[in-house]
């Protein structure tokens, strides 16, 4: 039954035979964390540990479902399926589900969005006349930005907008104000946000109450990802730890790039200290990239004094070393990497092998014209999600209403949908609801003379949300029937409001309907997709070709995880790696060094990193047409371990100032 472990090495071994105390897995990049946390998962089960009393909490869904799969196989056990596993946020509200009265939430709440979270900020600020008083007031994006920051990261609002926000510092009363009816009113609308759902939790494990109950539930808590928990993270780990439970934490603090959420590398640093006689196991063969990249990679992170001392070492051979290209300007680079993603799929490596990373979503829009008109067809991640798109917010409002009639959100979303009702009628309508009240849904279907008034020329929109509503109240209505039922009603609302687009809208719908299918409650469906969303569903540049083959096109943050062949990083450029806007502080320029870590350990056969040294940017009239750009700092030292090319020198050679000046660096 382990015979599984003869192909671990080593220090795997060690880390999935590890008991009697907590355990701390040091995992550098390709290092087999993944197989190793799965393994473990595997030898519990094979070893007796009944699988509910497994806690695994991952960073998402797919990821908790793919240490689980792979533990059933190797453990030949069914039971797999039983193990408590998600992310932090599903498994919040699994037990908040069960729990939540003992920490004054109310049975049927929904889950707001972070779109939501912002709206329903705005909807305060707007109340309370904020925007109104003739000078600027933080909007509700910052506002939302503001809040979650000050929660994950467990700090005064204070020091937050100090550090942070700082052009926010005479507003803090407004926004202590805003902060406050926020909080109010999401109580009393029966809604959580993604922040309320990590605080709740916290707040069961700590309890004097159900924190024991919850603690003697589990006797391993497995944690993946763990250098990227914020502060209530951290806090609810260790609260859930009960005597004779043991926390085994895997990470790697070089690939610490979610700062921006609250994500710290320090909670994995602390480790040893908040779990004393813990054991520290490092993974550092790396099975997936060629020794040269490694050696790249190595080069980048030595050059950081944090973390936990580690060098990469490359078990797989290869002797080809990364490419480092200056590029004339932004349209040479985007042509040598066309060139070069054509080259190696004549070499035999699919598009789909091969990826394009870069900092941030619109560093590739000069390379997007280029492949589309060069016919290379390709995939972007890290753009607008499925639960994003407006109509399928729409629909997804309408079962807000049915499973919890005080979602105010919800309802602004509906009923902005009928013909005749502006934001002015909403708001009336809304208060004649009285959507505080359970009774809103009552009073919206029934014919009392409570019912709110409106327009005339809402009469057979309102009529078609009313019947559809009314047949998929309660819990009898399968999940599926009641997208179908709701989307037969939007067919008319999608073609007035959304012209020219309803036909793609109607069949994201169905593809909503599909989803559904495997959800045995509207709770749970509405909860699991708005925790965990998927993907947009048209995210192919045009049709694919019928090679069925297409390039991928990534953020670095996106890419996590992620590996291909062949990896082109583009725009690796001061000013973009590290970006400008993280250049306030020595902790923010480390993690920008980590985020170029992670994208050059993407690689497994192939690496080419470029930059532009000049870039077409006019911001105002008086500015010069261009400016010049500069290799990033981090690639300085480390160049030596690529090698170097040159693109486009002859353009260069044009301009007799540019030249002059370009051959400095050139």
């Amino acid at each position: 039954m382990f015979s599984w472990l003869e192909e671990l090495n080593p220090e795997q071994r060690r880390a999935v035979l590890h008991d009697g105390g907590h355990l701390l897995i040091v995992a550098g990049a390709g290092s087999g964390k993944t197989r190793t946390l799965a393994c473990r998962v595997a030898r519990l089960l094979a070893n007796g540990t009944r699988p509910e009393r497994i806690l695994l909490l991952t960073f998402s869904r797919r990821a908790a479902r793919e240490m689980l799969h792979r533990a059933g196989q190797l453990a030949e056990a069914e039971g797999a399926r039983r193990v408590w596993g998600g992310t932090f946020h599903a498994v919040a509200n699994r037990l908040l589900r069960q729990h939540g009265a003992a920490v004054g939430l109310r049975s049927g709440f929904t889950v707001l969005d972070q779109g939501d979270n912002a709206d329903l900020l705005g909807l305060v600020r707007h109340d309370l006349g904020l925007g109104e008083k003739g000078r600027r007031f933080p909007k509700k994006d910052t506002l939302s930005s503001i809040y979650s920051r000050m929660v994950n990261a467990q700090e005064k609002l204070v020091d937050v907008v100090e550090r942070s926000y700082p052009w926010c510092r005479d507003d803090l009363d407004g926004i202590k104000e805003v902060f406050a009816r926020y909080v109010a009113r999401k109580r009393a609308r029966n809604v959580v946000d993604y922040d309320d759902l990590l605080l709740y939790w916290r707040a069961l494990a700590t309890s004097t109450t159900t924190g024991p109950f919850l603690r003697s539930g589990f006797d391993h808590i497995l944690v993946d990802e763990f250098q990227d928990t914020n502060a209530v993270q951290a806090d609810i780990v260790a609260s859930m730890a009960g005597p004779g439970a043991w926390v085994a934490a895997v990470g790697d603090d070089a690939q610490a790039i979610y700062g921006f959420r609250s994500g710290s590398a320090r909670h994995m640093l602390e480790f040893p200290e908040r779990y004393p006689g813990a054991e520290i196991v490092t993974l550092d063969r790396n099975y997936r990239s060629t020794p040269p990249i490694v050696a790249a990679a190595n080069a980048v992170i030595a050059e950081s004094n944090d973390g936990f001392a580690k060098c990469l070492r490359a078990v797989r051979p290869g002797e080809e070393r990364p490419a480092l290209a200056s590029c004339a300007d932004e349209l040479a680079q985007s042509t040598f990497v066309c060139d070069s993603v054509l080259e190696h799929r004549e070499r035999g490596v699919p598009l789909r092998q091969q990826a394009v990373l870069f900092r941030t979503g619109h560093h590739s829009d000069g390379l997007e014209l280029e492949l589309a008109r060069r016919n290379i067809p390709f995939v972007k991640y890290g753009g607008l999600k499925f639960l994003e798109g407006a109509h399928v917010k729409d629909l997804l409002s309408l079962l807000r209403i049915l499973e919890n009639p005080s979602d105010e959100l919800a309802w602004l979303r509906v009923l902005g949908l009928l013909e005749g009702v502006g934001p002015a009628t909403t708001r009336r309508l809304i208060d004649e609801l009285g959507v505080a009240e359970a009774e809103a849904l009552t009073r919206f279907l029934g014919d009392g003379g409570d019912r709110p008034r409106f327009p005339t020329a809402s009469a057979t929109d309102l009529a078609a949300v009313r019947d559809a509503l009314a047949d998929c109240v309660g819990d009898d209505v399968p999940p599926a029937a009641q997208v179908e039922r709701l989307g037969r009603a939007c067919v008319p609302l999608f073609a007035r409001r959304y012209p020219g687009t309803s036909s793609v809208r109607l069949a994201d719908l169905e593809q909503l309907r599909a989803m559904a299918t495997a959800y045995p409650s509207r709770s749970r469906f509405l909860a699991e997709l708005t925790l965990d969303p998927p993907s947009a569903t048209g995210d192919l540049a045009g049709p694919p070709h019928l090679d069925d083959d297409w390039l991928v096109l990534s953020t670095i943050h996106s890419a996590k995880g992620g590996e291909w062949q062949v990896v082109h990083l583009i725009h690796a450029s001061d000013g973009n790696i590290p970006s400008d806007m993280a250049l306030g502080s020595a902790k923010e320029v480390e993690e920008e060094r980590r985020l170029l870590y992670v994208a050059l350990t993407r690689a497994r056969d192939t690496l080419v990193v470029s930059y532009p040294m000049r870039y077409y940017v006019r911001r105002h009239v008086l500015d010069d047409v261009h400016t010049y750009g500069q290799r990033s700092r981090f690639l300085t030292r480390s160049a030596s371990v690529f090698d170097t090319v040159s693109v486009g020198e002859a353009q260069l050679a044009e301009d007799p100032v540019i030249g002059e000046v370009a051959a400095l660096w050139l």
